[in-house]
């Protein structure tokens, strides 16, 4: 055989290959055995195939992956019919990275709207906030000052705003425990939590409505920052939990304060207590979410919400807001920030975050 024949037999190889694990998946999918991301992880970590099905028919275009399946079903047999869900997001204009969305989605910022941890994209009176330090999206110092800063832009000027992440792995997972090393509780610890606590109070003051698009886990800050959002819509991989008490210290983000109004006093304290996250449905079930839809129908039902949102009158929403708040919320976040401020500079707190840093189980002494 030829060079140029064996290069052309390999990737025809290759080129079936990669359409059958496709096709695979997406039944898989379809017969409810496994989530988007499930699947696309374990393509990756299980058969070695980098990047995954799904994300690599994104990056070549899912009307093109189409036209191929079709030509490999003529050629190939019927086990390369393209499956319905393939169709039906070539149908909707769900074409890949090309158009933004696919079977994930890509952010689209806007010109001069890409700072280094968050984006920004509008879509009409739309916004979308990306957070965008994967794989973890922390917390940190510098995304909360860039969250604020973006929020300032867009408070009162965008009708809706959805709050997303850019990667696959995680909504946010909470606090940058590393940055916790590094600044002065008294102080600094205490102008991070309050900082957030007026970004936060401005979002549930503000006529723009908001929605928190939780694509996987939403731990911590990642969770209180959901509970801030006007409403949460979450993936069926989603999970949300309040992990602070293993580290020796408390919700800094008014997760005291607004997970007992979302889900009462009793489930609010096993979480904060127990620290043990709960799933999508759990969340759904107690009153933490709106809605959970499937992972690749995330990103197009919270856009519905928001845009349906976008179309209500703002006076009306701000005032709506403001008079179902109930109860001191502003009295409740001075007391969780002093409480944050006081055990973050405890001797518990120092061997949680070291114990954590460390990978080791945290001895506590109660000082």
């Amino acid at each position: 055989m030829s060079s140029a024949a064996s290069e052309t037999a390999t990737e025809t190889l290759v080129e079936r290959f990669g359409l059958k694990a496709l096709v695979e998946s997406c039944l898989v999918l379809e017969e409810g055995v496994a989530s988007v991301k499930d699947i696309e992880i374990g393509m990756m970590m299980g058969a070695g195939i980098l990047p995954g099905p799904f994300a690599r028919a994104d990056e070549r275009g899912l009307d093109e992956v189409l036209e191929a399946l079709e030509r490999a079903a003529t050629d190939w047999g019927e086990a390369f019919e393209p499956p319905l869900i393939l169709r039906r997001l070539v149908a909707q204009g769900r074409l890949g990275k090309k158009t933004g969305q696919g079977f994930f989605p890509y952010p689209q910022p806007d010109d001069g709207q890409s700072r280094e941890t968050v984006l920004l994209e509008t879509r009409d009176e739309v916004g979308i906030i990306w957070l965008n330090r994967p794989p973890a999206n922390p917390l940190s110092p510098q995304v909360m000052r860039e969250l604020s800063e973006l929020w300032e832009e867009v408070d009162g000027k965008l009708r809706a705003v959805v709050f997303a992440s850019s990667n696959i792995f995680t909504f946010s997972a909470g606090a940058d425990i590393k940055e916790f090393t590094k600044i002065n509780p008294d102080e600094e610890g205490r102008e991070l939590i309050e900082s957030g606590h007026r970004f936060m109070r401005s979002m549930e003051e503000s006529r723009t409505a908001t929605i928190a698009a939780v694509n996987s886990i939403a731990l911590g800050g990642g969770c209180e920052l959901s509970m801030a959002c006007d409403f949460r819509i979450a993936a069926e991989s989603a999970a949300f939990g309040q992990p602070e008490i293993n580290l020796g210290i408390i919700p800094g983000f008014g997760g005291t304060q607004r997970l007992p109004r979302l889900v009462g006093y009793g489930k609010a304290l096993e979480m904060n207590l127990l620290g043990d996250p709960v799933d999508a449905y759990e969340a759904l079930r107690v009153g933490l979410v709106n809605q959970v839809v499937a992972d690749h129908e995330l990103f197009d039902t919270s856009l519905a919400w928001a845009r349906k949102l976008a179309g209500q009158a703002p006076l009306a929403i701000e005032r709506i807001k403001k008079a179902s708040g109930g109860g001191d919320l502003d009295e409740g976040l001075r007391s969780e920030s002093e409480g944050f401020a006081a055990v973050l500079g405890s001797e518990d707190a120092k061997e949680g975050i070291g114990a954590f840093l460390g990978k080791r189980k945290p001895r506590f002494q109660g000082k």
